[in-house]
């Protein structure tokens, strides 16, 4: 980031030292990030641990990575030693390979080869976001001796408030809740308090459905276990979380055609923007020839009735409306689970339905207009043509997503732009074709 870019140091400081008073560490990470470089690590290295590391962790990547490359190597070690273990794993993903190397000298042999094992799994999956600071439980354990283990264990863990219980070969065969612990009688065994059919996700699992697994069951943490059912780590509910908001910032950028990229959009570059949009603007030029060729090919029709050029936009853009209305409709049911791809059939039908009244609607607002700038031929081409486009833009729309993820592809890329390209293309097509017809009779 340019130095231009950043608030007045003097400015910065006196923030800065209100948010460290006040204790908010979110607020002095967001300051710390806009500070100059070299004035943000003065003061970071300036505050005690472990709120050190937890301001570090809130800022952003991109921030915590030139960090990294800019704090000297011992205060470097201190800070990652108190990092959780995702968010090492996280900023380890981050850095070049030399930074990477350099950021894994100051931890254990141990804690090196956690931040292998966990920047090993794919973005978006659990194995991603999950964390190796958890506490386990032998179902043997006294209640008394599992709170005892848990007090020891609580500086190093996520969470105890849920503690999950495995076997000598690390499977996961239950979960028990804390409170249940402090009210179970001494000598209670934790296998006879443990809930012996824990929800749990797969190493592989989607992040959005992690997300959606901690919502439905109403947990702090969900486990992550292997293929053989052997506990891998958990996913916090704030993991989660901040997985979830990565995930629907994405969507957002696919349902406008903006291909995603991680900085905020104030920090993104010129460079970064331009890239990430031009893609699919250059590659809908070419799918709005195709309407270009469509009016060209009716061009004796416009000529003999030049009041067919004003309904043009209307009618088209009635059905890029449409389906970009229910493409988005679709996409965000698909993302959160409230449709499957079973649905389709049922769902098609319905949407037949729903186009035709919203066409026909439509219509009915558009022939007065119809009849008054072209006469009853015109206003019947244009009627009949805006239920037709009406119906095909909400068909479009609702069936490309499911198209996209039968191809495995992610179903926003259908939404916005793309929609009404096809629904443009598609439109002036039928336009033209219905104006033909009706008016040559």
């Amino acid at each position: 980031m340019a130095d231009t870019d950043m608030i007045p140091d003097d400015d910065a400081q006196r923030a800065f030292d209100a948010f460290t008073q006040a204790g908010q560490a979110i607020d002095r990470a967001v300051w710390l990030a806009r500070m100059p470089r070299a004035d943000g690590i003065a003061r970071l290295v300036a505050l005690p641990m472990p709120a050190r590391a937890e301001v570090f962790a809130y800022m952003p990547l991109d921030a915590q990575a030139d960090f990294t490359r800019l704090l000297p190597e011992g205060d470097l070690a201190t800070l990652v030693n108190g990092l959780d273990a995702d968010d090492r794993a996280d900023l380890y993903n981050h850095l070049p390979p030399e930074e990477g190397t350099r950021l894994l000298r100051g931890l254990t042999p141990e804690d090196r080869a956690d931040v292998h094992r966990l920047a090993a799994f794919g973005e978006a999956t659990a194995g991603a976001i999950m964390t190796s600071d958890f506490a386990t439980l032998d179902p043997a354990m006294t209640a008394a001796q599992a709170i005892d283990a848990l007090r020891r264990a609580a500086p190093d863990s996520e969470t105890i408030y849920r503690s999950y219980v495995t076997d000598a070969g690390g499977h996961l065969i239950g979960a028990v809740r804390l409170h249940h612990l402090i009210l179970a009688p001494d000598d209670a065994t934790v296998g006879a308090l443990m809930d012996k059919a824990p929800v749990s996700v797969t190493l592989d699992t989607g992040r959005e459905e992690v997300a959606r697994v901690i919502a439905r069951y109403d947990v702090l943490a969900v486990p992550v276990v292997d293929a053989e059912n052997r506990l891998s780590g958990i996913v916090t509910h704030d993991d989660a979380a901040d997985a979830l908001q990565a995930e629907t910032t994405e969507d957002f950028q696919k349902i406008s055609t903006v291909m995603p990229f991680s900085q905020s959009l104030r920090d993104a570059g010129f460079r970064v923007l331009y890239s990430r949009r031009i893609v699919w603007l250059a590659l809908l030029v070419f799918g709005n020839l195709f309407s270009g060729a469509g009016i060209a090919f009716f061009e004796d029709t416009i000529l003999a009735h030049v009041a067919l050029v004003f309904f043009l936009p209307l009618l088209i853009d009635s059905s890029g409306n449409a389906g970009s209305q229910a493409a988005t409709l679709m996409v965000r049911a698909l993302a959160t689970g409230d449709v499957e791809m079973s649905d389709w059939g049922r769902l098609i039908l319905r949407e037949v339905g729903v186009a035709a009244a919203l066409g026909l609607t439509m219509a009915a607002v558009v022939l007065p207009l119809g009849a008054w700038r072209g006469g009853p031929d015109v206003a019947m081409a244009v009627g009949l043509t805006m239920v037709v486009v009406v119906m095909i833009g909400s068909l479009v729309g609702m069936s490309l997503p499911f198209l996209l993820s039968r191809l495995r592809l992610d179903p926003a890329t259908a939404s916005g732009p793309l929609v009404t390209t096809i629904s443009d293309a598609v439109g002036v097509l039928v336009y033209f074709s219905i104006a033909t017809a009706v008016l040559a009779i």
